[in-house]
C-alpha cells in the first residue's frame, strides 16, 4: 500500500510539473476562431478531428534559405497540405485523410476576404477557400464536402515545420529508389536518410520526382508523418516535460490555432499519445474518382469517388479504424503496388491446375488476378512468360520479380491488363511489396508498414 501510495504521488506530482512547464505556451500562439457564425454544421461524431492546414508562408525565410532549399517566387497564399486528423475517442488510434489540394470542391456562398464581394456558391479547387476566406471558409468547405465536424484547427507554415523538425534532431526516411526533384532540390539515393528540417520541407513538397504528382507527394508526406510520430514517441519527448515545452515551444511560436486549442488540450494530446506506436497511426488519401476532372474556368480538378468516399468520413463519425492492423511481412519492395495490376493467368503447359496454383498464389501476394485462369493455346511453353503492354512496363517489373525467372515479353496494343503464361519453371511466388502499397478499402496504411525497418 505505501509502494502504490507513494508511486501515485510520485504520478501526479510529474503530472502537476509537466502542465506548470507547459502552462503559458499557448500564449504564444497566433489566435483565430474558425467557426465564427458558422450555422448547420455537422453533427458530432465521436472522437476528435482536427484540420491541418499547411500554408506556404515563407515570410520568416532567411534569404540563405530559399537559395539552398529552392523557396523563392510569391506565395499563393493558399492551402499547400490539407489533412482531417482524427485522434480515437479512447485516444489509441489516430487516423490521417489527405485531401488533395486539387480537389473539386462546391464552395459555400461567402464574402470574399480580399475584395469584400459577396459571392454565391460555386466549384472552385478545394485549396482555393483559404484564399477567398482564410481558415473559416476553408472548414466550412471541408465540412460541407465531408460532413465530418472539426473540433480543431491548426495552421503550419514552412518556418514551423523546419524549426520542430530540427528541434527533434531530424527525422528518418528511407526510400527503394532515387528521390530527385529539380524544383525542390530534393536528391536522396536509395536507402535511409536522417534530414533535418529543410530537408524534410524538400520532401514534402516534391511532387516531380516520378509521374504521380500531387498523389505521390501525399504519400511521402504520409511516410513523413508516421516516421515523425515514431521520432516523437519513441525518443522520450513525451515522457520528459522539459522536452516536450521545447517541442511544442518551436512548433507553436509560429503555428494559427483555434482559441479552444490550449494547454489543457496539449497535455492531454500528449498524454494520449504516451503509449503510441507507429502501428497507433493510419493514413490514407480520399478516394478517387476521376484524377483530371475538367471544370470550365478553373481547368483540370481532382473529383473524389463519392461512395467509397462517403463511406470513408462515415467510418470518422464512427470512430472505426481505417486500415487492417497486419504484421508488417518480408517481401521485396517493387516500383508499383500488387494492388494496382490486373493480371490473367494462362497455363502454357499440359499440368492440370497449374494456371488455379499461379492465380492463387499471386493473388495471395496482392495482385488483382481475373480468378479465371484459362489454358494458353499453346501449351508447349519451356518457361514462365510475363506479356505486357510496354505503356505498363512498371509494372510488369514488379509483376515478373513475383516470379521469379520468369522472362518479360513486351505486347504493344495489350492494355493495362497482364498475362503470365505458367510454364514448368514455376516454383512459387515471391512475397512483393511497394512502399506505398495500397491496403485495406480505402488504401490505409498503418504507421509500422511505411517508417523505416
Amino acid at each position: 500500500m505505501r509502494v502504490a501510495t507513494t508511486f501515485s504521488v510520485t504520478v501526479l506530482a510529474a503530472a502537476g510539473i509537466g502542465h506548470a512547464l507547459v502552462t503559458g505556451l499557448d500564449t504564444g500562439i497566433d489566435r483565430i476562431d474558425p467557426f465564427k457564425d458558422m450555422k448547420s454544421r455537422p453533427a458530432a461524431g465521436h472522437g476528435m478531428n482536427v484540420l491541418l492546414v499547411g500554408t506556404d508562408g515563407r515570410d520568416k525565410i532567411t534569404e540563405e534559405e530559399r537559395r539552398k532549399y529552392r523557396l523563392g517566387g510569391a506565395p499563393c497564399h493558399c492551402t499547400d497540405t490539407l489533412m482531417i486528423v482524427h485522434i480515437s475517442d479512447d485516444h489509441e488510434r489516430a487516423s490521417v485523410v489527405s485531401l488533395p489540394r486539387d480537389s473539386y470542391a462546391e464552395m459555400p456562398p461567402h464574402t470574399d476576404q480580399n475584395s469584400g464581394e459577396k459571392h454565391h456558391a460555386h466549384p472552385v479547387k478545394i485549396n482555393a477557400a483559404y484564399a477567398e476566406g482564410g481558415p473559416q471558409l476553408t472548414v466550412r468547405t471541408v465540412e460541407n464536402m465531408t460532413h465530418v465536424k472539426i473540433d480543431h484547427y491548426l495552421e503550419v507554415d514552412f518556418t514551423s515545420f523546419m524549426k520542430t523538425v530540427d528541434v527533434l534532431g531530424g527525422v528518418e526516411v528511407c526510400t527503394a529508389r532515387p528521390l530527385k526533384d529539380p524544383n525542390t532540390g530534393l536528391d536522396l539515393s536509395v536507402g535511409t536518410h536522417r534530414l533535418d528540417g529543410g530537408q524534410a520541407l524538400q520532401y514534402v513538397r516534391a511532387r516531380h520526382v516520378d509521374g504521380a504528382g500531387d498523389l505521390g507527394r501525399m504519400q511521402r508526406q504520409q511516410r513523413f508523418l508516421a516516421s515523425l510520430i515514431a521520432k516523437t514517441t519513441s525518443s522520450g519527448v513525451l515522457l520528459n516535460p522539459v522536452r516536450f515545452r521545447d517541442v511544442a515551444r518551436t512548433l507553436l511560436g509560429s503555428v494559427r490555432a483555434d482559441k479552444g486549442f490550449g494547454t489543457d488540450e496539449m497535455v492531454d494530446l500528449a498524454r494520449a499519445m504516451r503509449g503510441f506506436t507507429p502501428s497507433s497511426s493510419e493514413f490514407t488519401t480520399v478516394p478517387i474518382g476521376n484524377i483530371s476532372f475538367p471544370v470550365k474556368g478553373i481547368g483540370s480538378t481532382v473529383k473524389w469517388d463519392e461512395k467509397k468516399s462517403e463511406k470513408l468520413f462515415q467510418a470518422l463519425r464512427d470512430d472505426k479504424p481505417l486500415a487492417p492492423h497486419r504484421k508488417k511481412r518480408k517481401a521485396t519492395v517493387v516500383g508499383v503496388s500488387p494492388q494496382q495490376i490486373r493480371v490473367q493467368v494462362e497455363n502454357g503447359t499440359m499440368t492440370a491446375g497449374l494456371g488455379r496454383k499461379v492465380d492463387t498464389a499471386l493473388r495471395g501476394t496482392g495482385f488483382r488476378t481475373t480468378r479465371a485462369p484459362v489454358n494458353a493455346e499453346d501449351r508447349s511453353a519451356k518457361r514462365t512468360v510475363v506479356l505486357y503492354d510496354p505503356r505498363w512496363d512498371r509494372s510488369a517489373k514488379a509483376l515478373a520479380t513475383a516470379l521469379p525467372g520468369a522472362l518479360m515479353k513486351p505486347v504493344k496494343g495489350q492494355g493495362s491488363l497482364l498475362k503470365v503464361v505458367a510454364g514448368p519453371d514455376y516454383k512459387g511466388v515471391r512475397a512483393v511489396r511497394a512502399e506505398d502499397a495500397y491496403q485495406g478499402e480505402y488504401g490505409a496504411i498503418t504507421g509500422d508498414q511505411v517508417v523505416c525497418p
